[in-house]
């Protein structure tokens, strides 16, 4: 694949187009014999330029060296906001402003977890956002297994009470990360659920398909009428271990946790916002996303400074080849995506009157593995029209998908005010390996991988932004995403 894309790049706007025809079976032979139109042209110009450009990748290694973790309200998200106005400005965005966001700071703080009995262990653990702590002391209770969140709920309460709940559910390895759902529940809601029953703690399989002694962490939720008790997750080697144990003994499993997590307060974070003006349609936007935060254990190269990288220079990659985009492309860099999608409400909020001149709208938040595949959610009757768009991403491997897409995280309630999305499918194989861990640094990202995703960023929103394509009404989504 990557041989066919050096080819396509050494080729002129022509050729390209003629091999995109060469390999697409919807198109008329008419067609096939034809030379590409001016605005395919123009896309195939930012598919090679993108093609000599590593910009994509210069912007998250900027981020993760420059500023790192960046946990909503903290520190490093003050650092992070002011790089990003910074950043937006030096490659020379016309208009670049922020939208203040309240944000809850929560802070990680000291955490340990040891067996005490039968069989000594030390265990790698990481407090889950939102997490309250254990008394200073900390908690040593007998361990409970569960295979499943609904095993636990189906517990009664005589066995749970005055335990820790250990819930340990295993990921299973995909390309589409379409088993994360399955088991960040356990994650979500483990904590409540163990609660109900009187438990003293909950501990989890962390939330990802690699075997090592990192832990995962991630967002959990508390409800009003459930007292608080600690939540965290411990590394899949280390549930390895504690499952091993339950097999070897009948005796009384006996954990020791101490975590020190602390609430510290509401502060101001900012949604940071770039645009390049639409020349002909300034009122109508092409809006591209990503979020700014991450988690604090890592440096959120992954999760999700490829994302800030690829929408960033996406955009900057199409001004500097085409010129002035017909339509506005806006970039959004939304603040507390971690935390429940904080940000990007806020924006749909703040601008709901104006939510209807978004022409379309995407987010890139699942690292920088290639993208095999197009999903959109657009009017059902125009869907079909950029058959000439379809054929060039047909051409380097990427295939027209669905029309059911939320569009990913902080988008993901656009469609209900009539916003159309796509989301643009990458390979995640290996992507929950490394999620909100402290190994989400930058030597993950692949520098080919990385620009691909750039690349098919910039054709689709130069397209998007220089065409009369209008996708709008989306069908509306049933039931949002859900920040997990």
């Amino acid at each position: 694949m990557r041989t066919r894309l050096l080819n396509l790049f050494t080729m002129s706007a022509a050729s390209v187009w003629l091999a995109a025809c060469s390999n697409t079976d919807n198109i008329t032979s008419n067609t096939k014999l034809s030379s590409p139109s001016p605005l395919i042209a123009q896309v195939i110009d930012t598919q090679q330029a993108s093609q000599q450009s590593d910009l994509a990748y210069q912007i998250v290694k900027s981020l993760t060296v420059e500023v790192g973790p960046r946990i909503p309200g903290s520190a490093g998200d003050k650092r992070a906001v002011a790089w990003a106005e910074a950043k937006l400005n030096e490659l020379g965005f016309d208009r670049v402003y922020k939208q203040p966001v309240k944000v809850r700071n929560w802070e990680r703080g000291f955490a340990d977890a040891k067996i005490t009995a039968p069989f000594p262990q030390s265990l790698v653990i990481s407090a889950l956002g939102g997490a309250v702590a254990t008394p200073e002391s900390g908690i040593q209770a007998e361990l409970i297994m569960f295979e499943s969140l609904d095993a636990l709920k189906q517990a009664s309460a005589s066995d749970v009470a005055g335990k820790t709940v250990f819930l340990n559910t295993r990921m299973q390895r995909d390309r589409a990360g379409k088993f994360y759902g399955k088991v960040v529940s356990n994650r979500v809601s483990g904590a409540v659920e163990a609660a109900k029953l009187g438990a003293k703690a909950v501990i989890i399989r962390s939330v990802g398909t690699d075997n090592s002694r990192f832990a995962h962490t991630g967002v959990m939720r508390y409800a009003d009428d459930v007292e608080k008790i600690p939540a965290g997750a411990i590394s899949t080697a280390d549930a390895d271990v504690v499952e091993a144990m339950f097999e070897k003994t009948q005796a009384p499993i006996i954990l020791n946790l101490n975590m020190q997590a602390k609430d510290a307060g509401w502060q101001t974070s900012y949604n940071v916002i770039g645009e390049f003006t639409g020349s002909e349609k300034p009122q109508e936007v092409v809006l591209i996303s990503a979020h700014l935060d991450s988690w604090d254990e890592g440096t959120g190269a992954l999760d999700d400074g490829a994302g800030v990288g690829i929408v960033t220079a996406a955009a900057k990659i199409i001004k500097d080849t085409i010129g002035q985009p017909k339509r506005t492309i806006r970039v959004i860099l939304y603040a507390a995506e971690e935390i429940g999608l904080v940000g990007a409400y806020q924006y749909a909020r703040a601008n709901k009157d104006a939510l209807e001149n978004i022409i379309m709208a995407a987010e890139s938040d699942f690292g920088a593995g290639q993208i095999y595949q197009l999903d959109t959610r657009f009017n059902p009757t125009v869907r079909e029209n950029p058959s000439d768009l379809y054929s060039v991403l047909k051409a380097m491997g990427i295939e027209l998908g669905n029309n059911t897409t939320n569009g990913g995280p902080d988008v993901s309630m656009l469609p209900n005010y009539g916003v159309p999305v796509i989301a643009l499918k990458q390979d995640g194989t290996y992507y929950f390996d490394y999620h909100h861990t402290p190994n989400d640094t930058l030597d993950k990202i692949e520098l080919d991988d990385i620009r691909q995703n750039q690349t098919v960023w910039a054709m689709i929103t130069a397209y998007m932004a220089n065409s009369d394509f209008d996708p709008r009404p989306a069908p509306q989504v049933k039931n949002e995403t859900s920040s997990q």
